[in-house]
């Protein structure tokens, strides 16, 4: 039996130390369970300290720890959780690996013993051989349960492999979010600095407009300044009444010099006379330019009462020598008006059966800087006019009330306060011209038929209002392709 026994141990030794795949069992064998034999044959297993909890235990609390934490992680950490349980459960089936080898390397090295327990058993007796047969049946046992064991780890390794593979496809899952929302970051922060460079770029051409304008508005204010200062130097009393005394003499030396002028004119018209042996008892008295009042005199000297004369006033074209008729001038006296400039004015008188001719010794006159001035109020949508209504339809209307003439591109409207006496548009059925019944203030008053039905006689603060008011609405109608004229004045079309 002691031979036996040393050769059993030596066998054993021999076993441990030789190289072969039984070498792994040797190192993890401190971590083999210890049994003993109980009662009835029954094997018991010592503990051997404290024991770790379960695979699957362990795999179901960090599970659970993740879950009920995922609700307050970020995305980026979410992955980071998923990463670690991925780790986690590697080392989990890393370790079950291992748990499995050692269990194959046991099964191995049960065998192995089994073997050489029975071999022994043939070779001795007695008491040894029931000690061999007994650690043969507690080999056996060892065996079952190693089979249990194992089938428990297949078990668990076929869970943990699940879980790995969802915790993997849960982190590929948390890396695929990651990249997208990563993606839409970008996104959103390119466009934000997108947004922020046509925001400067906005900035920064508001700035260069702002100062651009502001060089111009200087420019402009200091255009302003000075164009005030010089009025202001204009208006200076000395200077001012220096450049009204100016004017006044220049007035009178025009007027003159056109008397002087009318009077050659007329002088050489009757030296022609003279020669052609034609009879001339009656002239034509005033200034001979627009704005002014020709009467008719006689020449004998003798003082003619005319009113009760038959006279009609003509425009003569000075190229054509055409008369033309002026509807309502048959008064000693006549206005001229814009339609005369350029044109001949013959008066015609019938005494006792006889005409007499009065004419101009030439064209009349425009009035000085009066077409500049209704060129620059062209460029206005309206021009108003103070004036007061001699005739409404004919009938003589009192003269305290002031109203206002608007002349503007399309109509005109004569208003009296917020009501509208008249308002028409430019149509070939307006009439315009200037008085012609004669009386002194003629020269400023104006004939204005918007229509068939209503006829105004509105007068003017001056002569040079009245010609501007005709010239501007005459001009306007032109634009329109109307042609505003007097009653019984001829038209192109």
């Amino acid at each position: 039996m002691t031979k036996a026994a040393t050769l059993y141990g030596s066998r054993a030794q021999s076993e441990a130390l030789r190289p072969g795949p039984l070498r792994p069992a040797n190192i993890i064998r401190s971590k083999f369970p210890t049994y003993k034999n109980g009662s009835n044959g029954i094997v018991i297993k010592l503990a051997d300290g404290p024991e770790m909890p379960p695979l699957k235990e362990i795999v179901a609390k960090e599970t659970a720890d993740l879950l009920d934490r995922r609700q307050r992680l970020s995305v980026r950490e979410l992955a980071m959780k998923f990463e670690k349980g991925l780790n986690t459960a590697t080392l989990l089936s890393n370790e079950v690996k291992w748990r499995q080898v050692a269990l194959l390397e046991r099964d191995i090295l049960l065998k192995n013993l089994k073997s050489v327990l029975e071999s022994l058993r043939g070779r001795v007796t007695g008491k040894t051989k029931d000690e061999i047969e007994e650690s043969i049946s507690m080999v056996e046992v060892l065996a079952v349960q190693l089979s249990k064991r194992e089938a428990e780890l297949l078990q668990q390794k076929e869970e943990v492999t699940k879980l790995a593979k969802s915790l993997k496809q849960a982190s590929e899952d948390a890396k695929r979010i990651v990249e997208e929302e990563r993606a839409n970051a970008h996104t959103e922060i390119q466009s934000a600095k997108n947004a922020v460079q046509r925001v400067q770029q906005a900035v920064q051409e508001h700035e260069k407009m702002s100062q651009s304008t502001g060089k111009q508005d200087m420019e402009e204010l200091k255009k302003e300044v000075r164009e005030a200062r010089r009025i202001k130097m204009l208006h200076q009393p000395s200077k001012a009444m220096d450049l009204e005394n100016e004017i006044r003499i220049l007035r009178k030396t025009f007027a003159e010099k056109s008397t002087d002028c009318v009077n050659l004119l007329k002088e050489l018209e009757l030296h022609k006379r003279l020669k052609e042996n034609v009879a001339t008892s009656f002239d034509l008295e005033g200034l001979q330019c627009l704005g002014s009042m020709l009467r008719i005199v006689c020449l004998s000297g003798t003082q003619m009462d005319l009113s009760n004369i038959s006279i009609q006033w003509f425009r003569i074209h000075p190229k054509e020598n055409n008369k033309e008729i002026i509807s309502g001038a048959t008064r000693p006296v006549y206005a001229l008006e814009p339609h005369d400039v350029g044109r001949y004015l013959q008066a015609e008188i019938d005494v006792g059966g006889e005409i007499a001719v009065a004419k101009t010794a030439g064209p009349v006159d425009p009035d000085a800087g009066l077409v500049d001035y209704v060129e620059t109020l062209i460029r206005r949508p309206d021009t108003e006019f103070n004036v007061v209504v001699l005739q409404f339809n004919g009938i003589e209307q009192p003269k305290e009330s002031v109203h206002v003439l608007n002349v503007g591109r399309l109509r005109m409207r004569l208003t009296k306060g917020k009501s509208v006496v008249a308002k028409e548009f430019y149509s070939s059925s307006m009439q315009l011209c200037g008085v012609r019944g004669g009386g002194e203030a003629a020269s400023q008053a104006m004939f204005w038929g918007p229509r068939n039905d209503l006829s105004l006689v509105l007068a003017f603060e001056t002569t040079r209002e009245r010609n501007t008011a005709i010239m501007l609405a005459r001009r306007f109608a032109i634009d329109c392709n109307i042609i505003l004229a007097g009653p019984g004045d001829k038209t192109p079309w």
